[in-house]
């Protein structure tokens, strides 16, 4: 039984303890589920492995908060334990960054706070972490968007503990080369299809990345070859060759002007998009967006990776990350949360919460 009396922390180790790779989320759904219904203030709704509560206060706006329950496969690192660094606590285990720690913070405030300064929506979803197509959140957006209206949405995606506005874009392409295949020992018969790839691997060496300021937060883009395929056989001359290049754009572009920028660079070969997710832009100018602001302190920053506050951005609702962990650890075989972020992403968004 998952006890949501319990601290953020102990919260945090139970629900990582329950296994929920992409595509196994059911059993911890269930526990989540189950532990809210107790709830009289919350309206709980099942959509398959995603589990929705809410507030019904007539409040004046409505915020919506939501969290992830899939992690990437387990790497011997279950269950979790508690360990020491630099003198100070820290719970190692999957998940715990990415992103339970955020999720146990937003179980406990869903069951304490029955009386919140705004309505809001809990959301916890399934399939973060594969293909978009299955996306949880995506799947809710499209079938039941009336579960996700609200003023403000916060995402529990680690942020060290401070608030991160929008997201950058990114786009997957493969630019493909082809050639005339022939035996390699008479390679003059031939035309060499990974050769002719050189010219797209140097455009690619030789780009500068830019920064590029959106509503006061600086995102810094990137270009780059993230794979490279070709070749027949080891005696003969490749005729196709691949070059799958990643572009994550800043916010200030669009999902079409990404496409164009990619297909204008690389306007001589072969381009097909297989993979396009629009950024989000900070948002930070909506007065709610403030009021969070101002009541959970620090100066926000701009979230680089791509992350699901997108998904509220085309909804036309103003979205920022905000949770426990240091992203740079999510899906380590390290991966550890400080006990202390934990318990200030818990008192500063119980904080804005309340109106305290």
């Amino acid at each position: 039984m998952l006890d949501l009396t319990a601290s953020s922390p102990d919260i945090t180790r139970t629900i990582c303890d329950i296994p929920s790779e992409s595509g196994d989320e059911r059993a911890l759904a269930d526990a989540v589920a189950a532990a809210l219904a107790p709830c009289a203030h919350l309206e709980i709704v099942r959509d398959g492995d995603a589990v929705i509560a809410r507030t019904h206060l007539g409040r004046a706006q409505r915020v919506v908060i939501a969290g992830h329950l899939d992690t990437v496969p387990i790497a011997d690192n279950l269950p979790t334990r508690d360990v020491s660094e630099n003198d100070e606590a820290l719970i190692w285990g999957r998940g715990t960054v990415d992103m339970k720690a955020g999720v146990a913070v937003q179980l406990k405030l869903a069951a304490e706070l029955t009386e919140p300064a705004y309505d809001i929506t809990w959301v916890w979803y399934d399939h973060e972490e594969v293909e978009a197509t299955k996306n949880g959140l995506g799947r809710i957006s499209r079938t039941r968007p009336e579960l996700l209206a609200g003023d403000f949405a916060i995402l529990g995606e680690p942020s060290n503990g401070g608030i991160e506005g929008g997201c950058n874009g990114t786009l997957r392409a493969l630019v493909r080369t082809t050639g005339i295949r022939s035996h390699s020992a008479r390679a003059w018969m031939g035309e060499n299809a990974i050769h002719f790839a050189a010219p797209i691997l140097q455009k690619l060496a030789g780009y500068t990345a830019k920064t590029v300021e959106v509503d006061g937060l600086a995102y810094r883009e990137g270009l780059n070859a993230v794979r490279i395929s070709g070749g027949v056989a080891g005696n003969v001359i490749p005729d196709a060759c691949e070059v799958e290049v990643n572009f994550r754009f800043a916010p200030d572009k669009t999902a079409d002007e990404a496409v164009s920028y990619v297909r204008r660079l690389f306007d001589e070969y072969e381009v097909e998009i297989t993979d396009l997710s629009p950024g989000a832009r900070p948002g930070l100018d909506a007065p709610i967006a403030q009021s969070f602001v101002a009541a959970v302190g620090g100066a926000p920053q701009p979230k680089y990776g791509w992350t699901d506050v997108a998904r509220f951005s085309a909804l036309g609702i103003p979205a920022v990350n905000y949770g426990p962990g240091d992203g740079q650890l999510a899906h380590h075989d390290e991966e550890r949360v400080r006990i202390s972020e934990i318990e200030d992403v818990e008192r500063g968004l119980r904080g804005w919460l309340t109106g305290a």
